[in-house]
């Protein structure tokens, strides 16, 4: 059980630091990104990174950390009452990983170090289980009296009080999330604040940013001081996200700064069917996504088409995308324009390809090749460009 206990908070304190590098170092590359299926990245900045605005890793952390703790306390006291205490607290941890896990499932992309968490919660509820003598009758109200005993011994008490003040320190200590809580007259204008970046992230991006060479993205800037381009599969999850995360920064420019930043979205789905440099893979109603979205701006409703796409990633079908433009657009003729349309979707893929784009969503920001920011790094990304554009920011 020691040892289930002490290989997850190894994990999920290398899970933590490497979401904490993923908040502060935009140049940040995670080690176990290995591939679209199985990445850090997507999994950490993904919506379920975080439960009841707690980082998935700290509570790892905080999980691992008391269970190393009771054992260690209870161990002294009989090995039957740290056994029972393993038990209970692998009952609690089950339900977690296996959401978790669906959730992982359900987005198509793994994180290896995640994985590690869920195979020491697997441990130590088989090794409990193996080693556990009380009927479950009884262990719940025995391992209760025996903490309370725990509780009249200073030492102890002593420990737990560390635990607890530890806990909600890194907790308070952790990167904020990125958009902070919107004041009166935002909130009723319904755009939340985007929080700025510390100075020492600043700087970071400062250097991250020089560092960058430039390609040319065959966009027309239409004036634009800043062109943020975005290749983007409407069934990959990070894409959902970043198009969610990215809403208020893009707004905030809009509003601002009128005409000063162009945002274009290329089409790259992830699905064989149209696009030959793709994975095979459970993206194979993407093709049908990016034409529906097409068809829908015609229609001046590309916005609502892209909303109910990334609001249904998990279930969507050819069918459903299909049954779903016409319902928003009043797109009746789908399949007989779909071929000639699908033309312009594998013209975006072609550009894609020469600009070396691998997975989904690849970001460009006046050349810069950009890996997966935060909304508070993006922001500060266009203030950075806009003033290297000459443009005079308030």
């Amino acid at each position: 059980m020691f040892a289930a206990a002490l290989l997850g908070l190894g994990a999920s304190v290398t899970a933590a630091v490497v979401h904490h590098r993923l908040l502060t170092d935009p140049g940040y590359a995670s080690f176990c990104d290995v591939n679209a299926t199985f990445n850090c990245t997507n999994a950490y900045m993904s919506a379920y990174g975080e439960l009841a605005g707690v980082p998935t890793a700290l509570l790892g952390v905080i999980y691992f950390a008391a269970v190393t703790l009771g054992l260690a306390l209870l161990s002294r006291r009989g090995t039957e009452h740290a056994v029972a205490f393993g038990y209970l607290m692998s009952l609690a941890g089950l339900p977690v990983v296996a959401y978790l896990g669906y959730a992982s499932y359900a987005m198509g992309t793994w994180c290896l170090v995640c994985l590690v968490t869920y195979l020491a919660v697997f441990a130590l509820f088989a090794t409990s289980t193996a080693a556990l003598r009380s009927p479950m009758s009884t262990v719940v109200s025995r391992l209760t009296r025996e903490l309370s005993a725990l509780a009249r011994v200073p030492s102890a008490l002593a420990a737990v009080a560390v635990f607890a003040v530890a806990s909600v320190a890194v907790v308070r200590w952790f990167p904020a999330t990125t958009v902070e809580a919107a004041g009166e007259e935002q909130a009723a204008a319904g755009t939340p604040a985007i929080a700025p970046l510390a100075p020492a992230q600043q700087q970071e991006l400062e250097k991250f940013i020089a560092a960058q060479q430039r390609v040319p993205v065959m966009v027309a800037s239409e004036g634009a001081a800043v062109v943020l381009v975005k290749f983007n599969d409407y069934m990959c999850p990070p894409c959902g996200q970043t198009f969610a995360e990215y809403k208020p920064v893009l707004a905030k420019w809009a509003r601002e700064y009128p005409g000063k930043l162009k945002f274009v979205t290329k089409d790259y789905p992830l699905d064989p069917e149209c696009n030959q440099f793709a994975p095979g893979g459970s993206h194979l109603a993407s093709c049908e996504a990016a034409v529906a979205v097409r068809l829908a701006r015609e229609k001046g409703k590309a916005a609502p088409m892209e909303d109910w796409l990334f609001a249904n990633q998990p279930t969507l079908t050819p069918a459903s995308v299909k049954q779903a433009v016409q319902a928003i657009a009043g797109v009746s003729d789908f399949e007989a324009r779909y071929q000639t349309t699908l033309q312009l979707v594998k013209g975006d893929i072609a550009q894609g390809n020469q600009l070396q784009v691998q997975g989904t969503p690849t970001f460009f920001m006046n050349g810069i090749r950009l890996p997966g920011l935060r909304a508070q790094f993006l922001d500060a990304a266009i203030a950075l460009e806009m003033k290297r554009a000459g443009v005079a920011l308030k």
